[in-house]
């Protein structure tokens, strides 16, 4: 399972850069909200390295859709009754605070894969590429899997369904709210109305549909409209709801009450959070009714104000701070290293893997806050927004070809792994048995086998003797292609065991198929002892399939066999190396 947090907006940093963009207005810099987004992202990736400890992490992606609602609409809804609204600048600083980090994230999990995935896997990355860099990710993952499925684990860019429901979102408000000023609608009422819509849906559809409530914008708009009702009433503090504080008067006493009131409201928000954390779990229907612990409590906080003691003392503190401005890099860096390292390892890796994963996330994300999102900030070139758009249309084109190119089946990582993986021809093992071996070293027996090995790589004297069951043979395919031996000739045969072929059970009769029954492994050994004596070319000797169990007549069985190599050395006067590797 994943969950993506939204991109944070430039206007969470301080109110000195509002100046370069006179024509929005900027909410006053509140050093608290970047705390409550460094509290949401920690959970987040505490959940997905470690989701059977922090079971509701999750919920995070809930705060980030709250804390956007209420910053972004607070710019919307100041701009536009002031006059001074423009869709162009609007989305020109989207861009400006969006593309630069998630375009480098984007390209790096291409060349990353590029370079690692199969074509399959590869192929669904170019369709995530596209999906993430066109905005449309949620969309894509709507029918893919359910959101809880282990499937998602392994998808690396899986984490950016719920930037492009935000980004969904804030093509249609804009223009929303626009529409209803000029209307002369109330905004308020606008916002309540379409927050109740969207949540009646959400509540709706869950239970019969929850890939559906939990990736569409329809069922997920309610919780950004219930941050842009908080910054609406924080705009008109002369409101109904804000007027019921003031009736009382401004006696010190009234007054006193509503800092306690206000730190109350803090405190309970932040009670919600953390009951959600531990309450909602991935068994849960969710977003559902689940859904408005995460989302009233962040509005809470927010609305409490900078001033409460929670939101002052620890909100505030320097070091959630400084993770909360990274949060949006941070994000996007942690979901594909800990998914990249899923699929290398093949299963869920170790927690000192995923540890590791988390502090190179963090690295990375320091990295691109200082090196690539301040600079780009503070340029002043008015081409960076078309060069932006420029990059990203270039990344949605470069997984659109993937995509329908069946991911690059040409590149290198594919090549090899298609000659080794096509390792069988219908049920039989295709690097078991070649004409060549067959011809130059016929063994008529091994027709009544199951199973023989008997391949090599040039019809000439073996230099190169691979001993043993599967476990050597299967080397086979490897070394035939390593350029460093290229100069060799590999002869893989037999089937059984180092050490079989000594003690023989003559009296028994072998009418079954295993080609180690029997005096079978000793007919197998008198075989290979005499290639080997024959030719008096061998000088390497690779055994595999020692068993890690074996007691002291099996030692004694293998350096017999140890020993006849080392005999034929001396004879021959060859540098003869025998290689053991202990397997199962």
């Amino acid at each position: 399972m994943t969950v993506s947090a939204p991109a944070s907006d430039d206007t969470v940093v301080p109110s000195t850069s509002a100046a370069r963009s006179p024509a929005l207005t900027h909410p006053k810099y509140r050093p608290d909200i970047d705390g409550l987004r460094a509290v949401a992202v920690l959970s987040v990736i505490a959940f997905h390295a470690f989701p059977t400890s922090v079971r509701g992490g999750f919920i995070g992606v809930d705060v980030f859709f709250v804390i956007s609602g209420y910053l972004i609409s607070t710019i919307i809804v100041g701009s536009i009754e002031r006059g001074a609204f423009s869709l162009r600048e609007f989305y020109a600083r989207r861009i400006k605070r969006i593309f630069p980090a998630l375009l480098l994230v984007l390209i790096s999990c291409y060349a990353f894969g590029w370079f690692t995935l199969f074509s399959d896997e590869f192929q669904q990355v170019g369709k995530h590429l596209a999906g993430g860099a066109g905005f449309i990710s949620n969309i894509l993952l709507w029918d893919e899997s359910g959101y809880f499925d282990t499937s998602a684990e392994v998808k690396p860019l899986l984490h950016l369904w719920s930037l492009g429901i935000e980004e969904q979102f804030y093509i249609a408000w804009p223009l929303i709210l626009w529409l209803a000023w000029k209307c002369r609608l109330n905004l308020l009422l606008v916002a309540v109305a379409a927050a109740l819509a969207s949540f009646v849906w959400n509540v709706h559809v869950v239970a019969g549909n929850a890939s559906y409530a939990f990736y569409l914008p329809q069922a997920r708009a309610w919780e950004l409209l219930v941050g842009a009702i908080a910054a609406y009433l924080h705009l008109h503090p002369w409101s109904a709801v804000l007027a019921v504080a003031r009736v009382f008067g401004p006696s010190r006493r009234t007054e006193l009450g509503r800092v306690l009131l206000r730190n109350l409201i803090s405190v309970t928000g932040a009670a919600l959070l953390g009951y959600a954390i531990f309450a909602i779990t991935p068994l849960k229907q969710f977003p559902g009714w689940w859904a408005l612990l995460p989302t009233l409590g962040t509005v809470l906080i927010i609305a409490a104000g900078p001033d409460t003691w929670l939101n002052r003392t620890l909100l505030a503190a320097r070091p959630l701070v400084w993770v909360g401005l990274v949060s949006f890099p941070l994000y996007l860096w942690h979901w594909p290293i800990l998914s990249f390292a899923r699929i290398v390892e093949g299963a869920q890796p170790p927690a000192s893997v995923r540890g590791l994963a988390l502090l190179l996330a963090v690295v990375l994300a320091a990295f691109t806050y200082r090196l690539l999102e301040r600079p780009l900030r503070a340029s002043q070139s008015r081409f960076k927004v078309p060069l932006l758009l420029a990059a990203m249309t270039l990344v949605f084109a470069a997984g659109l070809t993937t995509f329908e190119m069946d991911g690059l089946r040409t590149r290198g990582v594919v090549e090899n792994a298609e000659y080794f993986n096509n390792q069988f021809v219908g049920p039989h093992w295709k690097y078991s048995t070649n004409d060549t071996c067959t011809r130059r070293y016929p063994f008529e027996e091994a027709k009544a086998y199951g199973w023989w090995f008997c391949i090599t790589n040039k019809d000439e004297a073996p230099t190169l003797l691979l001993l043993g069951d599967s476990y050597a043979n299967h080397l086979y395919p490897g070394l035939s292609r390593e350029p460093s031996i290229n100069g060799n000739t590999i002869l893989s045969i037999g089937t059984c065991e180092v050490d079989s072929g000594y003690l023989v059970d003559h009296h028994k009769v072998v009418k079954e198929w295993r080609p180690c029954v029997g005096d079978r492994a000793y007919h197998q050994r008198l075989l290979i002892d005499d290639i080997v004596l024959r030719s008096g070319t061998v000088k390497y000797a690779i055994i595999d399939g020692i068993d890690e169990t074996f007691d002291d007549a099996y030692l004694s069985r293998v350096e017999r066999r140890l020993d006849f190599l080392e005999e034929i050395r001396s004879r021959s006067s060859c540098s003869c190396r025998t290689s053991k590797r202990i397997g199962a």
